[in-house]
C-alpha cells in the first residue's frame, strides 16, 4: 500500500504534526483533525515495520507512522526472512533503515518465519509472524 510505504520513509521533518497512521495487521487507522479513517490492506499481504537497536528502544505492537522513531536511522542492513514451514526465503537484501530508523517489508499472510538482520558486525534474530493478531511493529531485534 502506497501510502505505507510513503509515510513510513518521510524525512522527521516532513511528518505531519496533525496526522496519526497506525498500521494494523488488516487496515491502516489513519487519523486526522478529530476524524479516524480506516483503509484496508490487500489480503494477502502484511507489512512489518522493524527497528533494530544496539543500546536502546521502545515498545510498540502496531507501528505508528507519523510517531515511532527508533535508534539506527539512516544504517545500512543486511535482512533475511525465511518462512520456517516451507523454507522459502522471503527476503534477501540489502536496505537502509528510513529517517526514522524502521525498515518495512510487505510479507505473505498467516507465516511464522525467521527473521535475520546484521549491521556493521552485529548480527540480531528473532522469529516473526504474519497472523491476524501478529505485531505489526517489532523493537525488539537487537544486534550484538
Amino acid at each position: 500500500m502506497e501510502v505505507i510505504d510513503q509515510l513510513d520513509r518521510l524525512d522527521l521533518q516532513q511528518r505531519p504534526a496533525d496526522l496519526k497512521a497506525s498500521v494494523r495487521p488488516s487496515e491502516l487507522m489513519v487519523s486526522a483533525g478529530g476524524q479516524e479513517h480506516s483503509l484496508a490492506l490487500p489480503g494477502d499481504r502484511f507489512y512489518l515495520s522493524v527497528a533494530p537497536y544496539v543500546q536502546r528502544t521502545h515498545e510498540c505492537f502496531y507501528h505508528s507512522l507519523t510517531t515511532c522513531k527508533g535508534e539506527l536511522a539512516g544504517v545500512e542492513v543486511q535482512v533475511r526472512v525465511v518462512d520456517d514451514a516451507s523454507g522459502k526465503v522471503l527476503v534477501d537484501e540489502v536496505s537502509t533503515t528510513f529517517a526514522n530508523g524502521f525498515v518495512g517489508f510487505w510479507l505473505p499472510r498467516g507465516i511464522t518465519g525467521t527473521l535475520r538482520i546484521a549491521s556493521g558486525g552485529k548480527v540480531g534474530e528473532t522469529t516473526i509472524s504474519t497472523g491476524p493478531e501478529a505485531p505489526t511493529c517489532l523493537t525488539t531485534l537487537r544486534l550484538a
